[in-house]
């Protein structure tokens, strides 16, 4: 574990928040562009470990391997992870060549070392935010979650994960209950869970809600999948066509922002699951292990005789002994606490949670870069995604090494956005 507050410097030229594939991916594009990079920034994260949400949330999840194909990963050249995977053909899946976990992990963890990027790692989480001025120059003060302050330059925030999706019934269950039976998706931990002949109802229409599903009824659980819609069947998140110009040139053609954001729920659809995980569940439906209950929303939940009584909109009443709500995850800058001094500071439009940044995911009228669901007006539906890293990275990195790009664009995006 990294831990280096003691050699901190009081003032850095760049800060990143958060050490997740985003960030990771940023690292290693921008010492790809200019190694004399390295002792210009550092990376906070409360883990003190690259990648440790990610790692934890696969394993917690149990998930076999990646839905993005192995040309998406972290190293800026796309076909070092097959380099790193030679003769180890069976460690990934059809039909896309997709990375199992295991191998996904050992090459990360292999990038990490490879570019000496454990000691700019610091063990400890970012509480704030805040914009100040130093000697008449713009600058960020950062607060640390230990009590230190730091004051940066410039600042990437790549925290990535966003917020959970809580449904509005959970907030109005009115009984006390052991909070271990009612959990959002990514607090379950398959491996530390006893629910043999338990009733687990799962809820939710995304490849998640298809892992707990799979992992609970492994665990001789009783299986109830309940989702709002018909479960959609896609290999991917979002089309490949998102991932190059066959869809993004008209998104990036668009000037009206709202109508980005349309595109961008069209193009996303809400949760899917894989042809391979609808193949598991409907096998296990098949075995008396797992009842579908699509079309189907909550209304209310109560604890009562050591069990949920449940209540639906289509007017039936169900029991179970455990719910896990697999909502998903939201974006909004607007409730993010690490970014309500920046807007204090900067109002810029922000449309439906996203800002709208510059060219380079900046917010405009300052050196602060975005990186994430929360670039999503820029990237397109992928932002959130492996790939998504790779596209905010090459528009990052010019910002971060060429001192012409600095500040001037802002100020030019500044009076396109405000006349």
């Amino acid at each position: 574990m990294t831990n280096y507050l003691a050699s901190l410097p009081a003032n850095i030229d760049i800060a990143i928040i958060g050490a997740g594939p985003q960030a990771l991916t940023l690292v290693t594009h921008l010492l790809q562009k200019r190694k004399t990079m390295r002792d210009r920034f550092w990376v906070f994260d409360a883990s003190g470990r690259w990648m440790n949400r990610w790692f934890h949330q696969f394993a917690a999840l149990e998930i076999p391997h990646l839905r993005s194909p192995a040309v998406h990963h972290p190293h800026p050249n796309p076909y070092a992870l097959r380099s790193f995977a030679e003769n180890r053909e069976s460690e990934f899946f059809p039909p896309y060549d997709l990375p199992g976990t295991q191998l996904f992990q050992e090459f990360c963890q292999d990038v990490i070392h490879q570019w000496g990027l454990p000691d700019k790692l610091v063990r400890a989480d970012v509480s704030s935010i805040e914009p100040t001025m130093v000697l008449k120059r713009s600058r960020f003060r950062l607060e640390l979650s230990n009590g230190q302050s730091v004051i940066a330059r410039r600042v990437v925030l790549a925290t990535g994960a966003g917020r959970k999706i809580v449904p509005d019934w959970v907030d109005k269950i009115a009984s006390a209950y052991p909070k271990d039976r009612l959990c959002h998706a990514q607090s379950v931990d398959l491996g530390n869970v006893q629910i043999a002949d338990e009733q687990v109802l799962i809820i939710g229409g995304g490849l998640t809600s298809g892992h707990l599903a799979v992992g609970a009824a492994a665990r001789g659980a009783k299986v109830m999948l309940m989702s709002r819609r018909r479960l959609q069947e896609k290999w991917f998140d979002a089309e490949p066509g998102w991932l190059g110009p066959k869809y993004l040139k008209d998104f990036w053609a668009e000037p009206n922002w709202q109508r980005r954001w349309e595109m961008i729920q069209e193009a996303r659809n809400g949760g899917s699951m894989t042809p391979k995980m609808m193949f598991q569940l409907r096998r296990l439906e098949r075995q008396g292990k797992l009842r579908f209950y699509p079309e189907c929303q909550m209304v209310e939940a109560r604890w009562q005789d050591n069990q949920w009584q449940v209540d639906c909109d289509d007017g039936q009443g169900y029991e179970c002994q455990r719910i896990w709500y697999a909502t998903g995850t939201g974006f909004d800058a607007t409730v993010d606490p690490l970014l309500k001094n920046v807007i204090d500071a900067y109002p810029i439009p922000i449309v439906k949670g996203l800002p709208v940044l510059d060219q380079h995911l900046r917010w405009s009228g300052c050196e602060l870069f975005v990186m994430g669901g929360l670039a999503a007006l820029q990237i397109g539906p992928v932002a959130r995604n492996l790939y998504g890293g790779k596209m905010a990275s090459d528009r990052i990195v010019p910002a971060l090494t060429k001192p012409t790009l600095a500040g001037s664009i802002s100020s030019a995006v500044n009076r396109k956005v405000f006349g």
